[in-house]
């Protein structure tokens, strides 16, 4: 039998004990207690792709269980990993060139022979010892709602949606027939305050909840609604709909106010189901 070698190249964690809890029992607990507070209808219909948000547990973390309550103890092979990068890099799309990411629950497998399959179809740089937040707030989440899996992770600097429409199809034809799990990583409004917040960041999940990957990325170029990750879900929509995907549910919303209570420059958070829905 042959043994699949032990994973050297670690992707160093530069957030861990600051985003999120630092040792293995908090944050188990922590996301254990997240998981039980978010009251959330059970969906039937075969989950095909998620959009979380990306701040610190103590601030998204409430929206982003929603969501991930919905795939909870499912056998998932790959997560294809998709967000926006807040660092600059001279490249489209970046991932990472180390075997894999490390949180305080262990090790995710980076499958470079599938992003090799994928940086055949877009154009896709390698980085080592980034600092990006996106990807790997979603990770422990992810580690214990499903288990073991391996990762396909990346992070968009070219946020348009001619990138999106390109990245989302090259990720649906390398996805087909795999058993894979799609999860956009997005904010949405910053620091306007929580009325004009709530009018922006609704107007944004109007156009995810119509399944509308176009509108996701032109209403921010219309000032109307913002997600600092649009292209980023606007290709997982994508992706999600040329898989079968033909309906999105808005799962919960909040903002930083309604956990500090400071209204004034407050942060948005979004999360949604994209699902293949039979009576759709």
């Amino acid at each position: 039998m042959t043994q699949t070698p032990p994973l050297q190249d670690i992707r160093p964690s530069p957030i861990a004990g600051r985003w999120y809890p630092g040792t293995p029992a908090q944050l188990t607990g922590l996301i254990d207690d997240l998981l039980v507070q978010a009251e959330v209808a059970p969906i039937s219909d075969p989950i095909m792709g998620l959009l979380v948000p990306h701040a610190g547990y103590r601030y998204s973390g409430p929206v982003a269980a929603h969501a991930f309550k919905l795939v909870q103890g499912r056998s998932v092979d790959v997560v294809a990993l998709v967000g926006p990068s807040h660092h600059p890099y001279p490249a489209a799309i970046v991932t990472t060139a180390h075997d894999a990411y490390e949180t305080p629950l262990g090790r995710v497998r980076v499958d470079h022979d599938l992003l090799a399959a994928l940086g055949a179809r877009v154009p896709i740089h390698a980085v080592r010892h980034d600092p990006e937040h996106s990807l790997e707030i979603e990770l422990p989440f992810l580690q214990h709602v499903l288990g073991t899996f391996d990762l396909l992770p990346l992070a968009l600097i070219d946020q348009s949606y001619a990138l999106a429409e390109r990245l989302g199809l090259a990720l649906a034809a390398e996805l087909d027939g795999k058993n894979a799990l799609l999860v956009a990583s997005s904010d949405l409004s910053h620091f306007y305050s929580q009325p004009v917040a709530n009018r922006l960041d609704h107007a944004l999940l109007d156009a995810v909840a119509a399944f509308d990957p176009a509108r996701v990325v032109q209403i921010e170029e219309e000032g109307q609604g913002f997600a600092c990750g649009r292209g980023a879900l606007a290709a997982v929509m994508i992706a999600a709909r040329a898989l079968g995907a033909n309906s999105a549910h808005i799962v919960e919303y909040a903002t930083s106010g309604d956990v500090t209570h400071e209204y004034d420059r407050v942060v948005g958070y979004g999360a949604a189901v994209f699902c293949r829905c039979a009576s759709a």
